[in-house]
This record gives structure tokens, sequence and C-alpha cells, in this order.
């Protein structure tokens, strides 16, 4: 028995390089799961193949920024000229259909969300070493050395705001960390605070009967 009927609202972050995507994927992958990823919105342009409403939402920048004005993220940050961000209104959707709603964003983006969302779960995923995260880097292969080291100086900025999540999951072994991701979330529906009053609400039709 599922007691809440809403969704929960999952943010899984963690600095350049450490498995976001991969981890995510594999999430996504295991059984008897209700997970939704959310799209993000951009102002970008689409690149070849990409399909709005699947790859991302792509809208102008005056509605973005009138989106901005407007309150309607949960995040956002603007890259390279174009805006990236995650829209409340696609994400409450998901929610109210009891899909839990993973969010895979950097850390900055993680800590807005925190402000909007309290009752978000923020699991902070980090790599086993820091030698395992530069050799990680390494094997992309899409950076230059002297990049490289500019995400490991970043990381050990990224890895000061830990305290400010509620969880740190070691991405050891890519189904090891979806594994313990998943446990998270159920353990998470099972707190007395989410689940009393739908509890109580069971208690009471059963009473009415």
């Amino acid at each position: 028995m599922k007691l809440n009927k809403k969704g929960m609202l999952v943010v899984v972050s963690g600095p350049s390089g450490v498995g976001k995507g991969t981890v995510r994927k594999a999430l996504f992958e295991l059984d008897n799961q209700m997970f939704s990823y959310s799209v993000s919105m951009t102002t970008r342009k689409p690149r070849e193949g990409e399909i709005d409403g699947v790859d991302y939402y792509f809208v102008s920048r005056e509605e973005f920024e009138q989106r901005i004005k407007d309150d309607m993220f949960l995040e956002y940050a603007e890259f390279v000229g174009n805006y990236y961000g995650t829209p409340i209104d696609k994400v409450e959707e998901k929610l109210n259909e009891g899909l839990e709603v993973i969010l895979e964003i950097e850390t900055a983006g993680a800590l807005q969300v925190r402000k909007k969302v309290h009752d978000a779960i923020l699991i902070f995923l980090v790599p086993p070493t820091k030698q395992a995260l530069y050799d990680r880097l390494i094997r992309r292969g899409t950076e230059s050395s002297y990049q490289v080291e500019k995400r490991i100086a970043k990381a050990d900025n990224e890895f000061r705001l830990a305290h400010k999540y509620d969880y740190i999951v070691v991405n050891d072994e890519i189904n090891n960390a979806a594994d313990r991701i998943y446990a998270i979330i159920r353990a998470e529906h099972a707190k007395t605070e989410r689940s009393i009053h739908s509890y109580l609400e069971i208690l009471e039709e059963e009473n009415g009967k």
C-alpha cells in the first residue's frame, strides 16, 4: 500500500563527472518504480534530433524571462548565453499523478530548490575518492587537463556544501548507488510526518463504512 497519493521531489546533485546521469538512468531501470524525469526548459535552439517536451522545453528568451518574473521556476541559471530552468507547473503535474519526480541538477540549482520546496529530498552524489573523480573526468576525454583541474577545484568547493543535503550517496558502483537512492525514497515515504495524515484518512473512511 502506498500511503502518500502525491509523489516526492527528489534532487540528485553532485560535482561534474560524478555520474549523476548514469546513476539516474540505472534508477529508472529498476523494477516497480514510479519515477518521472524532470524535463528542463531552455532558451537555446534545439539540436538535431532533439524533441520539444522530451529533451527540453524550448522557449524564447522573452518567455523565459517572463516566467522568471512570474516566479515559475524551481531553479534556473544562465549558462553560455542561454537560460536553463525547472518549470514548477510541469513538476507539480507529475507529483499530483503520484510520480516521484527526479531532478538531476548542479549544486547551485539544488539549493534553490530547497528554498522553494522544503520537503524535497536532496541527495548528494559523491565519488569514492577525489582521485576517482579525476580519473572519470579524464576518461570522458571531452576536456583539456586544464579544464579538468578547474572542475576538480570546483568540486572541492561543492563538497563543502554536502551538509545542506539530506543524504550522501557514494557512487562506487552504478547499480549500488541507484539501489541506495531507491531505498532512500522508500524510507522517506514511510516517515510518519509524510504518511500519518493519509493513514488517518484511511482509518476514518473505514470507520464511516
